[in-house]
């Protein structure tokens, strides 16, 4: 019964209405309630967003005794490289050499991404092929001796969702973070490869790096050792591993590690973030590690290639000074050539006739051409230019020492291919199909053509876990600090916290000894952040955001930081060539 049918009911019997609560209150009461009950039901029904499973599907085929599966779509992550993994089984009585190969279906970039291996007789091995996430298809060849080959079209899974490594089945990844799947991207948090068994996991680093975050959801003891030995240099170099299941002993897989009440620790560049068990504590902890500022840099270090804009943003301008055409003289040149074609020919034809203008015009316009080409030899000569800027981690105790870099080139003359030691990753501009190489990962990493093509100037970042013997000995004397520079460059500027006090270090060449002075605490900012900002500026700082930051912390007792010149420790510096800029930084402990 209504409100006013109850008023007049009340009329009609000639009593008094008894007394009701305004239309509005009633109303507000009715919001509120209704308000509760949503609130009631949210928290009832909690939002939890899901990931999805991203693992792929296979291919198989079938050359004499030769059986091949391979992964059509892989999870491509945001920098790096996406990886291929093919599953050889030889079935004969004797080994088989077989070479992978891979080129893009772009029909503007000719390069190719290869391995070699050697299949025995009745084995079965797993073969990981590396290649750039610019290229978003191809075709893979699959050669053996004596054999047809095998040719099949490959695209990558490009999912605008955070990519995210799971070594471990999806059972166990979800038992440990309790997080659903699902079906739909849009509906994802993330996305997921997994590889269930760890026995194939790659022990490539470069199919690592890409990966913000790799999550371990296994067993620590059921992981090989060499799939460690490239866990554990992707963390170094500044990668984040996630550990859903806790262990004991961590330290035997990643000696780095300090036991602690923090869940996360810093692990050179990069970080363990190791979860006791709990569910939602796990599913925090990895919510915190997949979230980014959308305005950072996508990777470790962001190599950028010519671009129409570089010259006009001053963090974006070429790192090398012979990459820039010299504008000024070239303009002098044409402008020359112009008034000799135009009102000198005019002149010319005048005085001399029009023959006379047939003769002249082609001959000033090989000699300005001469004098652009002598003018490149001449400044520019037939030497490789090299611009070098990096940050490295060293793990004395162990003889190592983990670098990210940044390199600029330029040639007038391509140069021969550059080889490069295992567990070094050469990475290319991140959109830039056409600014990659010819690439060999058969015993590690050769770079062939393209690396650096003839007056064009190219830009690569590099990621190494390499072994050093390179340290800076301090040795505390009374009142003083001894140094030596055994870092093996001149060590131009530097400092080191030892018997608690932060001193100096003088400039010393390699092998030199020197006496260290007590150093002011700076006011604002640490010694290693104003170290920082003194060595990059502000377009290399942006270049190799993703490992400056750590680089910026205060420094501890027994740990010197210190930048040093020449062509610096990544491995890339065996290549001849002239140094036109090189700034880089070594942080670690002092050995007495």
């Amino acid at each position: 019964m209504t409100s006013v049918a109850m008023l007049s009911l009340w009329l009609l019997l000639g009593t008094s209405p008894p007394p009701t609560a305004p239309v509005e209150a009633v109303a507000v009461e009715a919001v509120d309630a209704a308000a509760e009950a949503a609130d009631s039901a949210a928290a009832a029904v909690p939002e939890v967003t899901g990931y999805r499973d991203a693992t792929g599907s296979t291919l198989s085929h079938s050359r004499g005794l030769l059986r091949v599966t391979m992964r059509r779509d892989a999870l491509r992550p945001p920098q790096g490289y996406w990886a291929v993994d093919v599953v050889l089984h030889n079935q004969g009585p004797k080994a088989l050499p077989v070479r992978l190969s891979f080129q893009p279906s772009s029909g503007e970039v000719s390069h190719t991404i290869e391995r070699r291996v050697e299949v025995g007789a009745r084995q079965r091995v797993v073969v990981w092929l590396p290649l750039p996430v610019s290229w978003y298809s191809g075709q893979l060849t699959i050669e053996a001796q004596g054999l047809g080959p095998i040719v099949d079209t490959l695209y990558p899974d490009s999912d605008r969702s955070e990519p995210v490594l799971v070594l471990g089945t999806p059972k166990a990844f979800e038992s440990a973070v309790d997080i659903p799947k699902h079906e739909e991207a849009a509906d994802s948090l993330f996305s997921a490869r997994f590889i269930d068994d760890l026995v194939d996991a790659p022990r490539d680093l470069a199919l690592y790096t890409g990966f913000r975050a790799v999550v371990l959801a296994s067993e620590a003891s059921k992981v090989p050792a060499e799939v460690w030995a490239a866990l554990e240099s992707y963390v170094m170099a500044g990668g984040r591993l996630v550990i859903t299941r806790p262990v004991r002993g961590l330290e035997t897989y990643l000696p780095l590690w300090k036991a602690g009440s923090s869940a996360t620790a810093p692990y050179g560049f990069g970080s363990v973030v190791s979860c006791k068990g709990q569910a939602l504590e796990c599913q925090g902890l990895l919510r915190e590690v997949l979230r980014r500022d959308p305005s950072d840099p996508v990777g470790l270090v962001n190599p950028v290639g010519i671009q129409p804009h570089m010259s006009m943003n001053s963090d974006l301008v070429p790192l090398l000074t012979s990459a820039r055409a010299p504008l000024g003289r070239f303009l002098l040149l044409i402008s020359a050539f112009a008034l000799l074609a135009g009102p000198g020919a005019w002149m010319l034809a005048k005085r001399r006739g029009p023959l006379a203008v047939l003769l002249a015009v082609p001959v000033v316009s090989a000699v300005t051409c001469l004098a652009i080409i002598a003018w490149s030899v001449l400044v520019d000569g037939f030497a490789v230019h090299t611009a070098r800027y990096s940050l490295t981690w060293l793990d004395g105790a162990r003889s190592r020492a983990a670098t990210v870099g940044l390199g600029a080139w330029y040639a007038n003359l391509s140069p021969e291919p550059l080889k490069l030691p295992v567990s070094t990753v050469m990475l290319p501009p991140i959109e830039s199909a056409g600014e990659l190489a010819d690439m060999d990962w058969t015993g590690g990493l050769t770079m062939g053509s393209g690396f650096v093509p003839s007056r064009t100037y190219r830009e690569w970042g590099e990621v190494a876990v390499v072994s050093s013997r390179t340290r800076l000995v301090a040795k505390l004397e009374d009142d003083s600090l001894r140094v030596q520079n055994a870092l093996g460059a001149p060590l131009e500027e530097g400092f080191v916290r030892m018997g608690g006090t932060l001193w100096r270090v003088p400039a010393l060449r390699e092998g030199e000894e020197g006496t260290g002075t007590p150093e002011a605490e700076p006011e604002e900012d640490t010694v290693a952040g104003a170290l920082v900002d003194r060595a990059f500026d502000a377009g290399i700082r942006q270049r190799l955001w993703g490992v400056v930051q750590p680089f910026r912390a205060d420094l501890v007792e027994g740990e010197f930081i210190a930048r040093v010149g020449g062509p610096g420790p990544m491995p890339s510096s065996s290549l001849p060539a002239q140094l036109n800029g090189a700034a880089h930084l070594i942080r670690g402990e002092v050995r007495p």
